[in-house]
């Protein structure tokens, strides 16, 4: 079980990066959230199987098509310490 942080710098609110972001996080069975940040970043927690956490921090590096991802900037976390059960988007 892996836990990490992300925050993702670029073109990366009102291109449907939260909503892209949570699809793939819910098709591949992770938990934790994506919100975005008043920096204008976006800030991501995620909590699952080592494999496939690194997919989706794969993925976020690039995004869906509107977006232009500058950063992706990760911090791992006690994954025991991390109490979600589900995927969230969480609203400002």
């Amino acid at each position: 079980m892996k836990a990490v942080k992300l925050t993702i710098s670029g073109k990366v609110q009102g291109v449907g990066y939260r909503r892209w972001f949570a699809q793939y996080a819910v098709a591949l069975g992770l938990k934790g959230y994506v919100q975005n940040l008043a920096s204008g970043a976006v800030e991501a927690l995620l909590l699952g199987d080592d494999g496939l956490v690194a997919e989706l921090v794969n993925r976020a590096k690039v995004g869906p098509t509107h977006a232009v991802v500058t950063d992706v900037f990760i911090i791992e976390l006690a994954s025991e310490q991390q109490t979600f059960t589900d995927f969230q988007i969480r609203r400002e």
